[in-house]
């Protein structure tokens, strides 16, 4: 008997710990560690298109209607940064940090965007479909309209900013957390998740694309407030 109750108490144990183990199974994003240089201001005005940027400082650069596409940012800090309708499809950040950017049209499709940083932007109808993002933090301000349809996101998290209308369609996110942000009329369709986590979101609205929240985790009350999308989905109708 004994032995017998030591095998049923080690087995409800070993539930907790299976059901423990379950809360903990969303890996957390990875994020970046960014240890800028000593860095020289840039005193040029403008970009170049396949330009080389090395250990740099825009600080309050106009970069509106730049032609940069191609271009490699690393070691860099864009700070106060106007980026309206710069022209940076294909270009790379790496190690680098974006400070209170601002801009309209920004056109980054393409581009990639490793171990950045990116601090209390204001931007509108970024372009950055088909982009690479890997360790990556947005952290505070305000993007409007932001395009990720079919970008690959790794490591990203998205901390304390306002999201408006963004379309992640078709985008693959691995290890993608959002944190305290606000997620206004979000296009997820046919996106791809993996340990994707929702439930730190302080709005959570979802426009299209809720059949594909398989890989995420969300709230039991972010359950019941998507509970009327969800059956939709399924064509289910819901009547007092």
């Amino acid at each position: 008997m004994v032995e017998n109750g030591g095998g049923v108490r080690g087995g409800r144990a070993g539930a907790k710990r299976a059901a423990g183990g379950a809360k903990r199974a969303v890996a957390g994003a990875r994020r970046p560690e960014i240890r800028l240089p000593p860095l020289v201001a840039y005193e040029d005005e403008g970009l170049e298109p396949d330009g080389d940027y090395d250990g740099l400082c825009f600080g309050g650069t106009d970069l509106a209607d730049a032609v940069g596409p191609g271009s490699r940012f690393m070691d860099c800090e864009l700070r106060d940064c106007a980026l309206d309708r710069a022209e940076l499809g294909r270009a790379r950040f790496i190690d680098s940090v974006l400070t209170g950017v601002r801009g309209v049209g920004t056109e980054l499709a393409g581009a990639s965007l490793r171990d950045v940083e990116i601090v209390d932007a204001r931007l509108g109808g970024a372009q950055l479909h088909g982009a690479v993002l890997e360790r990556v933090v947005v952290r505070g301000g305000k993007i409007d309209y932001l395009n990720l349809r079919t970008a690959r996101l790794t490591d990203v998290v998205f901390e304390g900013c306002v999201l408006a209308e963004p379309d992640f369609g078709e985008a693959h996110l691995t290890r993608v957390e959002f944190r305290d942000c606000v997620l206004r009329r979000a296009d997820f369709s046919a996106a791809r998740m993996e340990s994707v986590d929702l439930r730190a979101v302080a709005e959570l609205d979802i426009a299209r694309g809720v059949d594909r929240l398989a890989g995420a985790v969300i709230s039991p009350l972010q359950l019941m407030e998507l509970a009327p999308a969800f059956a939709a989905q399924i064509g289910v109708r819901v009547e007092a």
